[in-house]
């Protein structure tokens, strides 16, 4: 098995390398004017102060739980203080994805719209390979810290692989713990930019996005690579490790019901080494040709990758496997196993299809609110919201087939590897996924720069696609985080039972039972409430300043004056122009970035605490049982508000944006300025926490609950 991990651990080292092969192909791409330089240089300063600022905080916790974990394990049976070390792993390699990943994002964001000068092609080059030192840093720490620590602990508890694997969760813990932080924080940052931004630069002083004379534009666009790429990479992150240690945990549990095969645990890992290089490959298909759809390009060596990853996995899984093994009084094969991870893969390309249908521009659900906000907001939000509740529907029925089929083709362990199926690909996905922000970033630029009209019109053509990419990558995020959840929940039975040698009984007519399920149901309301209160403040904040600074600075209230005089093809006068040219640079963003960084850091603490203290005072107080029934409930609400908050504020924002590109509603064309685009940018604005903070922060919340969870099992045994 020794020889297995080693070759794992190539395929993280080569990842690695490959990340930091493209990040020097992004530096030797020319930046662009110096004006184009100084407005990259703030938003890296700006994203980098904001992220050593979040660790710095973030390094005191991981500390102190460390020594908690190692301190309430030190000589306990069946584990080892050595979880602390896992922990510590896991929270520094998921850090480290982030800061890498954000740091080549920043560097890729101003050379992507000096690329888009010249071509459409050579624009999405660069943009894709940013973000594809994002997607492959993830998945290479990860399969690297997972399998190193395998290896080390193989050794040090002589293949007792049960405890092995006890203490290997704490690794997912560190993981789980950090995405949550980074993914609130960094929403609550990008969040309160974007309503500040958004509000009183387009609705109250009508001006573009990202215009240079708005304070909270450089904060708006730093807001994207901290809450977009650290956080969605953060979270990808340990939807990742979840679901190999999910795996890894029912694959032990395997090995105990009589199967005397390591197999079982050390196949998660080797999907996820193939996944790695099948990710690199996919990322030389990738190209799209001058005038041409960026979006086939992405498709290409998205879909192409699967595929090719598919064939792989199924010679993979029918030769590492036995033919047939049991588990729960069951007989299962390998190809089942093949089976339940195709289900996986396959359900997660149906949440994505469905997420796009009810969140894309040509979409009927999204034409629908555009026509409701000729009302006004409130017709506008009441649309949103109906669909958004309508939008779970079909996302659950999916998840319950490919529960019911996964289970029925290799029982708990294929639920796990259904879950490992949908994120095998995770390099290639996240790629696509980072792909997004460093597009909209180069459009704010252009902006800010004032370069000609088709450079814009060229990043928007790359944005555009970055949010149907999107709206697939969510879809993927919500299913692995419905069935690694299940997965993890498993586990915890599974170990519960391995520990004290008796059955867990989690049945909903106990009245402990059935008084976690409906806690464990609140919370995601509870949650949501605590992250949408914390960007609402942070937002105050911010709309405040951009206010104040629109006032009280002379130079940007002349410019105002002289902006609403002119439509936006139109051109100014000679002495117009000269006030409006002495306002650059009198914006002072610096005050905007460090209110969203201070608000963020501030806010995100309570509902990351939530999430982790919850777990271990029901299971110390009430038990398993009861433990039991609170992650029941909050994997079902958490699922459906995720779903719903993130569709519904998609659908809310590609609302506001048909209307900027101007459409035409009964025969009456309608454009930006409107009072029917007001209306929808206050549809929008009330969306973005939705999309951008509680929504996708959900997905991390019932996957952290289960793996906290699954690390103290041995204590509250005990």
């Amino acid at each position: 098995m020794s020889i297995h991990l080693y070759w794992i651990i190539g395929t993280g080292i080569v990842g690695l390398l490959f990340s930091f092969w493209k990040t020097g192909w992004i530096l030797k791409q020319e930046e662009g004017s110096d004006k184009m330089k100084r407005i990259g240089a703030s938003i890296a300063e700006g994203a980098m102060a904001f992220l050593r600022a979040e660790y710095r905080v973030l390094a005191v916790f991981v500390v102190v739980v460390a020594i908690l974990l190692g301190w309430a394990n030190f000589g306990r049976e069946g584990s080892s203080a050595l979880i602390a070390l896992s922990f510590v792993t896991g929270a520094v390699a998921s850090g480290l994805a982030g800061f890498l990943g954000m740091r080549v994002a920043t560097k890729a964001n101003n050379r992507t719209t000096h690329a888009a000068r010249t071509g459409l092609a050579k624009a999405l080059n660069v943009a894709f390979t940013g973000g594809s030192v994002m997607g492959l840093s993830v998945v290479a720490l990860g399969v690297i810290g997972l399998s190193g620590l395998f290896l080390f602990y193989s050794h040090q508890f002589n293949n007792d692989y049960v405890r092995i694997i006890t203490v290997l969760s704490g690794f997912s813990l560190g993981a789980s713990s950090i995405a949550l932080f980074a993914r609130v924080g960094g929403g609550i940052y990008t969040k309160a930019a974007d309503v500040g931004a958004d509000l009183v630069g387009k609705v109250e002083a009508g001006i573009p996005e990202d215009h240079p004379l708005n304070p909270a534009t450089i904060a708006d666009n730093v807001g994207d690579n901290v809450g977009d790429v650290a956080g969605m990479g953060a979270d990808l992150f340990e939807s990742y490790v979840g679901s190999i240690v999910g795996s890894m945990v029912l694959g032990a549990s395997v090995m105990v019901a009589g199967n005397m095969d390591t197999s079982f645990i050390i196949l998660p890992l080797m999907i996820a080494g193939v996944g790695i290089l099948v990710s690199i490959l996919g990322t030389f298909m990738v190209s799209v040709k001058e005038g041409g759809n960026p979006q086939k390009g992405l498709n290409r060596g998205e879909f192409g990758s699967s595929f090719i990853l598919l064939i792989i996995m199924f010679f993979i899984i029918t030769k590492v496997l036995p033919s047939d093994f049991t588990l729960g009084g069951n007989v299962f094969t390998s190809l089942g196993v093949f089976w339940a991870t195709l289900i996986g893969l396959l359900a997660g390309l149906g949440i994505g299809m469905i997420t796009e249908y009810y969140t894309g521009t040509e979409s009927r659900p999204v034409k629908s609110i555009t026509r409701q906000s000729l009302t006004g907001p409130a017709t506008n939000l009441i649309a949103g919201l109906g669909v958004g509740m309508q939008s779970t529907a079909i996302p659950i029925i999916i998840l319950a087939a490919a529960i019911m089929g996964a289970n029925h083709f290799a029982g708990l362990y294929g639920i796990a590897m259904a879950a490992l199926g949908m994120l095998a690909n995770t390099g290639i996905q996240l790629a696509v996924d980072a792909y997004g922000p460093i597009s909209d970033n180069a459009g704010g630029i252009a902006e800010m720069a004032n370069l000609p009209k088709e450079v814009r019109q060229r990043t928007d053509k790359l944005d555009a696609v970055g949010n149907t990419t999107a709206a697939i990558g969510k879809g993927f995020a919500i299913g692995s985080a419905a069935l690694t959840s299940l997965a993890l929940f498993a586990a915890f039975r599974t170990t519960v039972e391995a520990i004290s040698g008796v059955p867990l009984s989690i049945n909903i007519t106990e009245a402990r039972v059935m008084a976690g399920l409906f806690v464990g149901g609140m919370l995601p309301f509870l949650f949501s409430s605590l992250a949408m209160n914390a960007v609402g403040k942070a937002a105050m904040a911010m709309i405040e300043e951009v206010r104040r600074q629109f006032k009280s600075i002379p130079e940007l209230a002349a410019a105002l004056k002289v902006m609403k005089k002119y439509g936006e093809d139109q051109k100014m006068s000679s002495e117009d122009q000269k006030i409006f040219e002495a306002a650059d640079g009198k914006a002072e963003y610096g005050k905007c970035v460090e209110i969203s960084t201070s608000s963020a850091i501030r806010q995100m603490l309570m509902p990351g605490l939530l999430a982790i203290c919850t777990p271990v005072l029901v299971g110390f107080v009430f038990g398993p049982e009861t433990l039991g029934g609170l992650l029941a409930g909050v994997t079902v609400t958490g699922v459906l508000m995720a779903i719903f908050q993130s569709n519904a504020g998609g659908a809310w924002d590609n609302a506001k944006k048909l209307f900027e590109e101007g459409i035409t509603i009964n025969g009456e064309k309608y454009c930006k300025g409107s009072e029917a685009h007001k209306a929808a940018v206050v549809g929008d604005t009330v969306g973005d926490p939705f999309k951008d903070t509680s929504g996708p922060s959900l997905n991390i919340l019932i996957k952290l609950m289960a793996v906290v969870s699954l690390v103290i099992a041995p204590l509250i045994i005990k």
